[in-house]
């Protein structure tokens, strides 16, 4: 069973692409595909609805069914729409796979009629506002960080649903 979302409410008109998700033994496999977008990192998250009524904008908060800080996907704490960043060439193209243990396209953590947004800056995974031995070196920073990585606006999202085969 696969699912897709592509990206059709873009801030950016020239961002395109798509991400498949198809379950395997090695936990959701992720496919993910764009083009038009600047090089570099940018966050990459599974937002809570589907609903894109006001745009990229009324998707909501991060998917945290558990009511967890922010992290990246290998973190021990996370929220489960947490999938870290994408890494755009030089020519604005990300090409890559990555996996999930703890999301499904079905069951207790679906992402079917949830949402994928892209975002302008890099995610932090959590780290932002502390220092090279975890002190808190900026509180405003690390608030932020622990709610959305301080990855910046939305500049491209979509609705995920059933693929078809």
């Amino acid at each position: 069973m696969s699912a897709v979302c592509v990206f059709t409410n873009n801030a950016q008109k020239n961002i395109s692409g798509n991400v498949v998700f198809t379950e395997t033994k090695r936990g959701l496999q992720i496919k993910i595909n764009i083009s038009g977008i600047s090089p570099g990192k940018h966050g990459f998250h599974i937002h809570e609805y589907g609903d894109l009524s006001e745009g990229c904008g009324s998707l909501c908060s991060h998917y945290n069914p558990n009511g967890s800080a922010h992290g990246g996907r290998n973190s021990k704490e996370r929220h489960l729409g947490d999938l870290g960043n994408v890494i755009a060439n030089d020519k604005g193209v990300v090409d890559m796979t990555i996996y999930d243990r703890d999301l499904s396209i079905k069951g207790k953590y679906s992402i079917l009629g949830r949402s994928v947004v892209v975002h302008e800056r890099e995610d932090d995974l959590g780290l932002g506002g502390l220092d090279k031995d975890g002190n808190i070196i900026d509180k405003v920073v690390r608030e932020e960080s622990l709610k959305t990585g301080n990855a910046g606006k939305r500049i491209a999202c979509g609705v995920i649903g059933y693929k078809k085969n």
